[in-house]
This record gives C-alpha cells, structure tokens and sequence, in this order.
C-alpha cells in the first residue's frame, strides 16, 4: 500500500500492553490478531513513517512525540524478534478521534510531501490508511483501549 518494505505492519487495538502481548505471542495457533480489532498493510512503520502524519494530526512536535514513552515501545517479541509489537501515543489516539476526517486528504499529501512515506504524489493511498487508523482509534477509544502496531519480518 505504502513503501515498499516487504514487512507487514498490523495495526490494532488492545486493552493493555498486556493484552497487546497476546496479540502476537499467541499460544492458541491463531494468526497475530485474530480476535482483536486490526487492520493489517505493508510498509508504513509506525516510529519512522507515520512520525510526520502523527505531527500534523497531533500538533506536537516530532521531538515531543519522540519523548513520548508510548511512541513505538516493544510491548513483546516473538522469538528473536521476528514479530514485535509496539506501542502508539495516547495523543495520537485522541488525536485521531477528534481529528476531521475530510482534512486526512491534506494530511495525506503533505506527509507524502515529507519523503518519508514512499506514495509519490497520489496520496489515496496514505489517506485510505489515515482513515482506517482513525476509525481505529476512535473505536479503541470508545473502549479505553490503546493503539498498537506489530511488525512480522
């Protein structure tokens, strides 16, 4: 969708790190995820690539966000780390919620601009992936869950 990395990235949510860790460490045989509100792409690392739409979603700094314990914190492993799963900011969760949708287009394009999201100038992809992670958000938050990302190698 966007990148072109060949890792998959599943967004998803959870009641706590916790309850993130099940969501990989899986003891059931179930594939990561199974039973927990996700979505699943490829190529957009939730540290790196998603810093710059986080900024523009949050209004916070990336320096700010970087401090942030929660942003991109290994939450559990598989193995020697051919699974990880971390966490999102509680701000960028908020954020998201309360964030108008039809300004994720703009969103979309000025992160694309940033060069760290590898979408060239069509930014339907990136605004299709802000819009499935705000309504993410927005049903973890009606919860009082959190946000998460695992990555399998």
């Amino acid at each position: 969708m966007i990148g072109s990395m060949g890792a998959l990235f599943g967004y998803y949510a959870a009641a706590d790190d916790e309850d993130a860790v099940r969501a990989v460490v899986r003891e059931d045989g179930q594939p990561m995820g199974t039973g927990y509100d996700s979505f699943v792409v490829k190529g957009v690392d939730p540290v790196v690539e998603l810093l710059p739409a986080e900024v523009l979603v949050t209004g916070r700094s990336a320096d700010d966000i970087e401090a942030d314990p929660r942003h991109g914190h290994l939450v559990g492993m598989v193995g020697g780390g051919e699974v990880v799963s971390l966490s999102l900011t509680d701000s960028f969760r908020d954020s998201l919620t309360r964030f108008d949708r039809k300004q994720l287009v703009e969103v979309a394009r000025v992160w694309c601009a940033s060069g760290v999201c590898n979408a060239q100038s069509d930014p339907s992809g990136p605004t299709g992936f802000l819009e499935d992670l705000a309504a993410l958000a927005e049903r973890a938050a009606a919860r009082g869950h959190r946000l998460y990302c695992w990555i399998s190698m």
